[in-house]
């Protein structure tokens, strides 16, 4: 397969090798790396990758989409996006029924965390330019945040640490799903720590 037969195959700007296969394409290992080498791929993971012509047009929330599936993002990705915490976030954190892993590429690094299957809910669509991507309800990033990061939470001042931005919680947090949502979690550390999150 030449390159141009490559662009012509592909319809948007990341593929895998299993696209290529399905498609009845055949592609070698050694041309896909020297794609890469030559700069007119990037590679996202082994076997997913994107057009470095098309790099501007894609956003880090889709590609951490991409990278692990069935994921969303959450916890302090999710916490910045609905400005619970002043912080910039540097990496792209979602959580998974899989293995915990983390990736690195052109778009930065991307850390997944197990969460177990029973808690994989409360996220919405996002549909953007470049493809879709899930994020958590801004109750429950703040709820993975807490499941989480539990062991880590052992005083006042550890919640602290945290510092949510109150102001921001009672414009955007909905108090009953919240309570709804934290029901479902269980155990008493939690309800005591997540309630007190409560503007």
């Amino acid at each position: 397969m030449k390159y141009n037969d490559l662009v012509a195959a592909v319809k948007g700007p990341v593929f895998s090798r299993n696209d290529l296969a399905l498609s009845g394409h055949k592609v070698f290992d050694y041309q896909l790396g020297l794609w890469v080498k030559k700069g007119y791929l990037i590679r996202l993971k082994n076997s997913l990758y994107a057009f470095r012509r098309e790099k501007e047009k894609l956003r880090g929330e889709e590609i951490a989409f991409l990278l692990c599936q069935p994921s969303y993002l959450s916890l302090e990705s999710a916490l910045a996006w609905h400005g619970f915490i002043p912080e910039i976030v540097h990496a792209y954190t979602s959580v998974t029924v899989r293995v915990t892993r983390s990736f690195e590429n052109p778009w930065g690094r991307f850390t997944y965390r197990h969460i177990k299957r029973e808690l994989f809910w409360g996220y919405v669509e996002m549909k953007t330019e470049g493809g879709p991507f899930l994020l958590a309800e801004p109750e429950k990033a703040l709820l993975d945040y807490l499941y989480l990061n539990l062991p880590q939470i052992r005083s006042e001042s550890d919640l602290a640490n945290i510092r949510l931005n109150e102001e921001q919680m009672k414009k955007t947090l909905d108090r009953d799903k919240f309570l709804k949502y934290l029901a479902v979690f269980g155990g008493k550390k939690m309800e005591r720590w997540a309630r007190q999150c409560l503007p």
